[in-house]
């Protein structure tokens, strides 16, 4: 089965990516902006006839659209998350064979939810911010499409290639910092929500299967347990072996940008996001949400799906790879 992969360098479509070309029953061509890119089109760019010829050229039977920005002004994240989403699916309905197609969505779409409660596929969308308005919209797009289409709503996914400017990708390189120069506290931003962690594999290996599955609509992707983040960054710290103080100062400082290419965000690529426009441009952290925790019987019923690598795995692998980097 031909399958063209869209936003293959970001955290997430670099793990797609890795499980998707080592089946041996699919042919991968990847579609971004890199020049690693077996086919290079900006999407919040280009047109939709453009790259409705490319896939006639391609004739894809199913399209992964893991491309996205995370972090930006609310122009750019519009552009990244709902005009690229728009163009992809108009490509879709243009060519002549129409492809399946899995769009990675993200929890932030549904904003607050009742403490210690999951939260379904069904529940009304809040979201609080640019991020989660913009990915919202998309999600919305690729629904009303009329095409052959499922969106992954992706709760807060970790493991090893954690972006640096993410929570444990920061937390990593602090932990890393305070051992090299013997310090003796970490400082680390406010740890008391609760978030539902899902390991980045675990979400590839549910991407492969939407991708051969009948499943259409949303789907929640994550552990299905709210986890408090200050008891996932204690096991991010004992996997490091520091044993100095995790000192919490209050909210979390703005984030730096992503870098402008395919794949530099949570939760996925960014193949459609354009660089910043300049060093004063607003950049907007993730919405302030204190309870996430997805209902995950959707995943387990129609894709086949359940969560295998535990949370204290996924972020001992984060360590690992953090530490080994030269």
């Amino acid at each position: 089965m031909r399958v063209l992969l869209l936003g293959a360098d970001g955290f997430i479509g670099r793990r797609v990516a890795d499980r998707l070309l080592a089946d041996p029953e699919l042919q991968v061509t990847v579609l971004g902006r890199r020049d690693t890119a077996d086919i290079r089109f900006d999407l919040s760019a280009g047109s939709p006839g453009a790259l409705a010829r490319f896939l006639d050229a391609v004739m894809p039977r199913v399209i992964i659209n893991c491309a996205g920005a995370t972090y930006g002004s609310p122009r750019a994240l519009t552009r990244a998350n709902t005009v690229a989403v728009a163009t992809v699916c108009e490509a879709v309905r243009r060519s002549h064979e129409p492809a399946r197609l899995i769009h990675v969505g993200s929890a932030a779409e549904y904003g607050p939810a009742p403490f210690g409660q999951p939260v379904p596929e069904t529940a009304e969308p809040r979201p609080l911010g640019p991020y989660g308005v913009t990915k919202l919209a998309g999600t919305e797009l690729v629904l009303s499409s009329g095409l052959d289409a499922a969106v992954l709503r992706v709760f807060d996914a970790v493991g090893p290639g954690a972006p640096t400017g993410s929570l444990f990708g920061r937390l990593a390189e602090g932990l890393r910092r305070a051992l090299e120069r013997g310090e003796p506290q970490l400082r680390a931003p406010d740890l008391s929500a609760f978030r539902d962690f899902v390991d980045v594999r675990d979400v590839a290996r549910a991407v492969q299967s939407a991708a051969v599955s009948a499943a259409t609509g949303i789907v929640n992707i994550g552990s299905g347990t709210g986890t408090r983040v200050r008891d996932a960054a204690e096991l991010l710290v004992r996997a490091s072996g520091f044993d100095g103080r995790l000192v919490e100062e209050g909210r979390p400082a703005l984030p730096p940008p992503p870098a402008p290419a395919d794949g530099s965000s949570v939760p996925g690529g960014a193949a459609s996001a354009p660089p910043g426009h300049g060093a004063a441009e607003p950049r907007y952290p993730a919405e302030p949400v204190l309870w996430r925790q997805a209902d995950v019987r959707t995943a387990r019923d129609r894709l086949g799906w359940r969560p295998r690598i535990p949370l204290e795995e996924s972020l001992a692998d984060v360590w690992t790879e953090i530490a080994c980097r030269v």
